[in-house]
């Protein structure tokens, strides 16, 4: 089979691509004929030997697919040979066939396509997390998007609408802007402008908001946090603006009566699995009456994912990048 390997850490144009074995499969896997996998920020990090895991040399990026079911393990009851699934991977979704654990992977519903499955689970799945469990996000509330134009943030845009609150989206140009409008977001704040707490104080009537949802981090980060109202929750969900990881004085949260509250999706799927099932429930239920309409902007064939890599890391891109296996 072909796969994208990444023989040594470093940037995406040093990833080939080579014909390798496929994976043999353990008695609670799956193999997967990868049809799609999404492209996630943190492909970009595993590449190079920044992300918490570090895979050993070589291995294949790629850390969600969604494809057929070619074989299952003896201890797994639940899938089948032939079944449209999408799998978390952590790893190895760049590649013609993955092994993947059967508890990370679900049936894909028949309202969607192999790519826009393939960028759903990491990004909604994470986005359900942060504004039910974490956030407990209520009909009414407002609702504050950094970054609402990648991913994440335009899944958190379409939950929040979902779930009855209002959705202001931030994005640092009119174009991205203009996506998250389309996804259903209220009110709109260009932070290339300046002024963001000021354009929060107005759009709140100086109440400030409920919730933020920041993928972002960087220099938003504290001016964010101090246009929060009472009883606010700010969600910390990534890095992505690459400077560094933001700090808080710890007298703001005291001040504004309000909370800090950490994200780990990937750590609450494992942990809380019927919790995450229900979750999944709830978002297919939306995506099948058009409440939930994930963005692919743009496809790369097989070949090309290191371009895809870069593409999202350079933040060229809106919406989910996906690479075409098949």
């Amino acid at each position: 089979m072909k796969a994208i390997l990444c023989k040594a850490f470093g940037p995406a144009d040093t990833l080939v691509m080579e014909e390798t074995t496929s994976p043999e499969i353990k008695k609670n896997e799956i193999l997967l004929d990868v049809h799609a996998a999404g492209v996630n920020f943190p492909d970009t990090l595993i590449i190079e030997g920044k992300y918490q895991f570090k895979p050993p040399l070589p291995f294949s990026p790629g850390g969600e697919a969604a494809g057929v079911v070619a074989a299952v393990g003896e201890k797994v009851t639940h899938l089948k040979v032939g079944d449209r699934v999408m799998g978390l991977t952590g790893w190895g979704a760049f590649a013609e066939q993955t092994a993947v654990p059967a508890h990370n992977v679900l049936p894909i519903p028949q309202s969607m396509d192999f790519e826009t499955a393939a960028a759903f689970s990491m990004t909604y799945g994470t986005s359900m997390h942060a504004l039910r469990q974490r956030a407990n996000l209520q009909p009414g509330e407002t609702l504050l998007v950094l970054g609402a134009s990648g991913g994440v943030g335009l899944a958190a845009v379409e939950i929040g609408k979902a779930m009855g609150a209002r959705v202001i989206a931030a994005a640092s140009t009119a174009e991205k802007l203009e996506v998250a409008r389309k996804a259903g977001a209220d009110e709109l704040i260009n932070y290339s402008e300046g002024g963001v707490k000021d354009r929060l104080k107005e759009l709140t009537g100086g109440q400030g908001v409920d919730v933020i949802y920041d993928p972002v981090g960087g220099s938003l980060f504290e001016e964010a946090f101090r246009s929060i109202a009472w009883n606010g929750r700010m969600l910390v969900v990534g890095f992505a603006a690459g400077d560094g990881i933001p700090a808080l004085p710890a007298n703001l949260p005291l001040l504004k009566g309000a909370s800090l509250v950490g994200v780990f999706w990937g750590a609450f799927a494992q942990r809380q699995p019927q919790d995450n099932a229900a979750n999944f429930q709830q978002l297919f239920a939306w995506h099948a009456e058009g409440k939930l309409k994930p963005l692919v902007s743009q496809t790369f064939p097989l070949a090309q994912t290191s371009e895809a890599i870069d593409t999202l890391g350079q933040r060229r891109a809106v919406g989910k990048v996906v690479v075409k296996v098949r």
